[in-house]
């Protein structure tokens, strides 16, 4: 097991040294000059070189490469264009809405999803699974930004239960931290559920077929055992997948969500750096995304080796 977990540290080194590559090559591939369009329309040929100096576009790419990323492993993610502040100071500043709306949502997602998956499975071919299905059929066709703007409208603005938009710090209260981030919470988390609840009905009605649980419920096992004790546990590794796959969707899903409830948070951030051309800053985001991804996908990696006992040989 400690083989398979150093391989899987020592393969994400060349991964996130690929993304840091692509992260900076933004820069570069954006259509137009980059310095012109951060300049704007009435900026002057003065302006746009000085702006092109700051960015260093006048120097060779690879030299600048190497330079940015230097200074990334320092932990420098240089300085925004418009704000000029660190894009660090930024990111510190903006971190804790999304990390606190990413892991409610993660807490929910899995919480409701698998029961439902389990309990479609076992009802398969009932009005329960149908509902299920039709559900997660549902989830996966209505764009996340109608959800959005639909609960808000019933809950927040006719019902007047939750608040509108904004964000309530942890520090002050998990009751109003709770209150700003519950509509959010299921606007992002009815794709994931939707997809971790179909995935664990498929996987489910797979194990169900099993000489092993037939054996158990000729045994006399109670349904439940069954279903959680036996059938769930070795159906885990598909169901752990999808749900590290999954984390890429609350991370695109973040910049939408959090625009609609107004929550200042890197997905907000990152798209206000998008109409100002704010390379840096989209750098920086985008940078620290994808770290994130490849590292929950660690995790689960080594989560395998809890679940399914082949991958420690």
């Amino acid at each position: 097991m400690l083989a398979f977990i150093v391989r899987r540290i020592i393969t994400t080194i060349p991964v996130m040294a690929f993304v840091a590559l692509f992260v900076f090559s933004l820069l570069y591939i954006a259509p137009g000059d980059p310095a012109a369009i951060i300049a704007g329309d009435q900026a002057t040929p003065e302006d746009v070189e000085r702006i092109r100096l700051s960015l260093g576009l006048d120097r060779p790419y690879l030299v600048r490469f190497g330079e940015w990323f230097f200074k990334v492993l320092q932990g420098d993610l240089g300085t925004s264009i418009f704000t000029n502040l660190p894009v660090t100071q930024l990111i510190a500043q903006r971190i804790e809405p999304t990390v606190s709306l990413m892991v409610l949502t993660l807490i929910m997602a899995v919480a409701v999803a698998v029961p439902l998956g389990v309990v479609a499975a076992w009802k398969a071919g009932t009005w329960v699974d149908r509902v299920v299905v039709g559900f997660a059929v549902l989830g996966f066709s209505v764009p996340v930004f109608v959800i959005g703007y639909l609960l808000a409208y019933v809950f927040a603005l006719q019902l007047q239960w939750v608040p509108v938009q904004g964000y309530t710090p942890l520090s002050e209260g998990v009751g109003p931290w709770l209150r700003n981030l519950i509509l959010p919470a299921i606007t992002l988390g009815t794709v994931y559920i939707a997809l971790i609840a179909r995935i664990t009905r498929a996987t489910m009605l797979d194990v169900l077929q099993q000489d092993y649980v037939r054996t158990a419920r000729s045994k006399g096992v109670s349904q439940n055992s069954i279903l959680y004790l036996h059938a769930l546990k070795n159906a885990a590794v598909p169901i752990i997948t999808i749900i590290g796959i999954g984390v890429a969707l609350l991370i695109g899903g973040a910049v939408v969500t959090e625009s609609v409830f107004a929550i200042p948070g890197l997905g907000r951030l990152t798209l206000d750096a998008i109409l100002r051309r704010d390379y840096p800053v989209i750098q920086g985001v985008v940078l620290i995304f994808s770290f994130v991804y490849v590292l929950v996908n660690l995790i689960i990696d080594l989560i395998y080796t809890l679940v399914d006992p082949r991958i420690r040989y």
